[in-house]
């Protein structure tokens, strides 16, 4: 086993859903061993039960520390995280039991991070609803990171990432209405400056990044609002007084034609999520930026109408695992 490669923590998600199947998948592909010592943090009795669902040899080394890694084993390391109930829960249920559950293995995901155990964590879909039912609050993997590590939520943003194209979010689940009220230029600068950083943190030296409106044409210079004028330009200047390169606003409809930026911010939901899914429905990843632990998320769902099938594709959970090993490799580096 080699000591320099970096541990990434796979949390499983919903145990009712395609995250433990996708998680097995990811952890045994080729190129994810090569990259990295994939570590998942799961129940035990609910990978068994879906690896046998889905037909994946399964040779599991468990473990109670996500440091107990010392060693030659070619076994799949298993972080336990025992959740007896979630391991008989039926494929495609709504269920409080496992949103308990698929919270318990994120939540000890995020501690190993932050007990420097792990060098990144990787999570598979949750499904609110069932959270819901469980009486957890969770709007969302930034949020939930950012109260799991004390970050102030409105320090903690979402950024998507599919091939070479990365976008990252103002606002993510909240009403349009809503969302918009609380744009101010405090927010779109620290937006700016938390993108900026989690750029540099993956090994890009010199970010280059384009801001967009929240109006059509960018607001046409006031005729079709004007929060552009009285926030977004000014958290724009004001950021790149500060020495990072930023433009904008740009339209969200033509931003994405430019060919020579690192990061596009955009202020809603929609203007990012539905350019991102367009270009790869299934590869998309989510990367939450401004937190102290460099953790990523896959961008579609728990998908229980195909749960415990073996068809799920795991691309997306590769993708994500092999961007947080090059980032971690590019930061020793450094």
């Amino acid at each position: 086993m080699t000591r320099d490669k970096a541990k990434i923590a796979i949390t499983t998600g919903d145990p009712a859903g395609i995250g433990p199947e996708i998680s097995l998948k990811a952890a045994l592909d080729p190129a994810v061993r090569a990259a990295c010592h994939p570590i998942i943090v799961s129940d035990p009795a609910v990978l068994d039960r879906h690896a046998r669902a889905c037909g994946i040899r399964l040779d599991m080394r468990i473990v109670g520390y996500a440091g107990d890694l010392d060693g030659d084993d070619d076994r799949l390391t298993v972080l336990d995280c025992k959740q007896p109930a979630a391991a008989s829960l039926e494929f495609g249920v709504t269920n409080a039991t496992a949103g308990f559950a698929s919270i318990a293995f994120c939540r000890t995901a995020v501690k190993a991070a932050l007990a420097r155990q792990v060098d990144a964590v990787v999570a598979a879909p949750q499904n609110e609803t069932s959270i819901a039912q469980a009486g957890i609050k969770f709007d969302g993997h930034p949020s939930f990171v950012a109260r799991e590590t004390g970050t102030d939520e409105d320090d903690v943003y979402m950024m998507l990432s599919c091939g070479g194209l990365r976008i990252a979010h103002a606002t993510l689940h909240q009403s349009v209405r809503t969302a918009i009220d609380s744009i101010t230029r405090d927010k779109v600068t620290r937006v700016i400056r938390a993108t900026e950083a989690a750029l540099r943190a993956i090994g890009i030296a010199s970010p280059r990044l384009a801001v967009s409106g929240i109006n059509p044409h960018a607001g046409e210079g006031g005729l079709f609002g004007k929060e552009e004028i009285e926030f977004i330009t000014p958290a724009i200047e004001a950021a790149s007084m500060l020495g990072i390169q930023v433009s904008g606003p740009f339209g969200a409809d033509t931003m994405y034609q430019k060919t020579d930026i690192d990061a596009f911010i955009v202020m809603l939901h929609d203007q990012g999520h539905i350019a991102a899914k367009l270009l790869a429905p299934h590869a998309t990843i989510a990367l939450t930026i401004g937190t102290p632990i460099l953790f990523s998320s896959v961008a579609h769902g728990s998908a229980h109408d195909i749960a415990g099938r073996g068809i799920a594709s795991p691309q997306a959970m590769i993708e994500a695992v092999l961007q947080l090993s090059k980032a971690k490799q590019q930061a020793r580096a450094a």
